[in-house]
């Protein structure tokens, strides 16, 4: 496929690239040959396969090239075609993509009149797209409204059966809809949405009148509108991007990426913008802004956070189906017309491509962007490029499948789990089960020593804690005297205790996450002392409590020193931590974990496992002096069998902050409305020479 793809001469074939697609097509109708169809090892039977191919395009001219499907104007959304709700701006001379409350139900608050749509009414889901075979037709038969041209891989047998033949690529219209956010809030020239065209076109449209620019002798007088920030907001935002530290291996270094100069941001990668709208743009515009326009903004980030996700629910589908779409709709209330292209339209369509073809990560180019870089990085005749980059992957397939016949060789490209330190960490022994009837036994005993006690469940629980260690040690030491004694050898060691010469590290390496110290970090740009553990633990009201609860509970701490305990035959890296009392911890209305970490508690049980605990990080709260903001490191883990060594079963998967969206019904009363002024109070005017 990348021999076929290679086209020759200074400038792109455009419609024309079905001629160079010819080899391919034959390729892949040979391929189709005698296939009777794929079987299902579930199931035990074969089915009939219709969908085989779908492409992902990284360019979304390319789209309509490939396609056949126009990708400008009026019906440039390949998936509405007709029904686009498009409009076309006087002043900007560009056509918007506006009106998406006509996907809302009819009795949703923010419909404004019944929408109908091919003869029937659509109740909150989006337009599905003509079928394959619907396409055909018109195609062939002169009718062109929304097709250019009749694409070639209509000669494929089973392409008009396919759901999705050309998939939106999420990276591309995310960092599309991050550069015009940025751009707008920041009013970096070229990606600002708003001018004096804008504030026309607002005017020639009948709405938010009072925004209109006031022409003076040498300058242009432009109201700040609800998106705008004040120059005092404006570096507000940016300091808190320069402060930023992210874990290693996150992101980029943000703080690169902030001129605090004129407040902007600049050289943003399709990465970045992936951070900024996963995590980091919500945070950052946490204290500026008025609710309305904060939160639409917020509601979007939280889409993406959720649309990107490894697992998906797919009950939860039809609900973010229609959030996304009261989202655009309440970016309409507060941003001008010319901020919708059509790639923000197209953010309504991508759940529905994630229910027919699973998360986003199995389609978006990042894995392609980056394997392209490392292919180019080889090239070395520059005037024969394409040439080199084909060598180049040929060799590289001939070295993935040999190693295919090779034993213990890891294959190109799949990611490992990597470990430093002076030996790994066993798994076997954060396993508790060799130890769980011990401990039974140790609770009935101290039951049966302290009669007076045995109600009392923390006075039990701590005794227990303090006693257990020498306690094990008699008791295994006795069953070793024993014949058939059955204690393992793990359990020999565990009960024999560690060496007491115990080496401390700075960093150390577990599952593929770097963990550094607290003192390390304040030398480094990078954050990794923070962790999270979700502990099977009691919980009381006061010291007076006697009727404790025992459930799950979250810690957030801050690794203050790396131990590896030498237990003889293996050893166990663990964390000494300070821990965040309960009093620096609180949940927002929006569901961010917000921590004071100058309030330490749990001062008598610093110590955690190494693999026990998530990594998180924190960063500063704009809006509340002194709090941080906790978030999450993703899971980079694709491999939960490494060798003869089990990984996952220890790993306790869970999400330091929960990320939900504002309830639609109750988002106004939450944010609060504009009060029909639509003009932004204790902002500066903009000034246009």
């Amino acid at each position: 496929m990348m021999l076929t793809l290679l086209i020759s001469g200074p400038k792109q074939p455009g419609n024309d690239i079905d001629v160079y697609l010819e080899p391919l097509i034959d390729d892949l109708k040979s391929l189709w040959v005698g296939i009777r169809g794929v079987y299902d090892a579930h199931n035990g039977e074969y089915f009939t396969l219709r969908a085989a191919l779908m492409w992902t395009i990284n360019d979304f001219p390319a789209y309509g090239n490939l396609s056949g499907c126009v990708v400008k104007g009026y019906k440039a959304c390949p998936i509405c075609g007709d029904d686009t709700p498009s409009h076309r701006l006087k002043n900007g001379h560009k056509i918007c993509y506006i009106g998406h409350r006509k996907w809302l139900p009819i009795n949703h608050p923010y419909r404004r009149q019944r929408a109908v749509f091919n003869g029937k009414p659509e109740y909150g889901i989006p337009l599905e797209p003509l079928t394959g075979e619907e396409v055909l037709h018109m195609v062939e038969n002169g009718d062109r409204v929304c097709w250019k041209k009749k694409s070639i891989f209509f000669d494929l047998e089973y392409w008009k059966y396919i759901p999705v033949r050309h998939a939106l690529d999420v990276m591309h219209i995310e960092k599309n809809v991050c550069d015009s956010i940025i751009g707008t809030l920041l009013e970096i020239p070229g990606k600002n949405k708003d001018g004096i065209a804008a504030r026309l076109d607002l005017l020639n449209m009948g709405v938010k009148t009072d925004l209109q620019p006031e022409y003076g002798g040498r300058r242009t007088r432009l109201p700040p509108g609800p998106w705008n920030l004040s120059r005092a907001e404006k570096r507000e935002v940016c300091n808190s991007f320069y402060g930023m530290k992210v874990p290693e291996g996150y992101s980029s270094n943000i703080k690169n990426l902030v001129s605090l100069q004129d407040s902007r941001l600049l050289g943003l990668k399709s990465h970045d913008c992936h951070t900024l709208m996963q995590q980091l743009l919500p945070v950052a515009i946490r204290s500026v802004l008025e609710k309305p326009a904060r939160y639409a903004i917020t509601r979007l980030c939280f889409f993406f956070n959720a649309i990107c996700a490894k697992t998906v629910d797919v009950s939860k589908l039809d609900k973010l189906e229609e959030d996304v779409v009261v989202t655009l709709c309440l970016l309409e209330k507060y941003f001008p017309p010319s901020f919708f292209d059509i790639m923000v339209h197209l953010v309504v369509h991508l759940v529905r491509e994630v229910r027919l073809y699973g998360p986003v990560y199995f389609r978006w180019m990042y894995p392609f962007e980056r394997y392209m870089k490392v292919l180019k990085g080889v090239c070395s005749e520059s005037y024969s490029s394409e040439g080199c980059i084909a060598e180049r992957y040929i060799a590289e397939e001939s070295v993935e499948f040999c190693t295919q016949h090779l034993s213990d060789v890891s294959t190109v490209g799949v990611p490992s789990s990597q470990k430093m330190g002076v030996s790994k960490p066993l798994s076997g022994c954060t396993n508790t089960e060799e130890v769980l009837p011990y401990i039974e036994q140790h609770m009935i005993h101290i039951k049966t020593a302290y009669p007076k006690f045995r109600k009392r469940t923390k006075w039990l629980q701590d005794k227990h804690n303090s006693t257990f260690i020498q306690w094990l040690r008699f008791k295994v030491q006795s069953e070793l005297e024993e014949d058939n004694h059955g204690v393992s050898e793990n359990l020999r060691w565990l009960a024999a205790g560690p060496n007491m010469a115990v080496p401390l590290y700075r960093s150390y390496l577990i599952k593929g996450i770097k963990f550094n110290i607290k003192a390390q970090d304040d030398v480094r740009t990078t954050q990794n002392s923070g962790v999270y553990l979700l502990a099977h633990t009691m919980q009381v009201a006061s010291a007076k409590d006697k009727n404790p609860i025992l459930s799950n509970m979250g810690f957030y701490g801050v690794i203050q020193e790396i131990w590896d305990l030498d237990y003889q035959k293996f050893t166990i890296p663990v964390f000494r931590c300070d821990w965040i009392d309960s009093s620096g911890l609180v949940v927002d209305e929006l569901g961010f974990t917000l921590v004071d970490l100058s309030k330490i508690g749990h001062r008598n049980d610093q110590f955690v496992l190494a693999s026990q605990v998530k990594q998180i990080f924190f960063v500063d709260d704009p809006m509340h002096r002194g709090w941080s903001v906790v978030l999450s490191m993703p899971n980079r883990e694709y491999n939960d069998v490494i060798g003869d060594e089990v990984l996952g079963d220890v790993i306790i998967e869970c999400e330091p902050f929960t990320r939900g969206m504002p309830n639609v019904d109750t988002f106004d009363e939450l944010v609060g409305e504009l009060g029909g002024q639509n003009i932004r109070g204790g902002c500066e005017d903009i000034w246009i020479e």
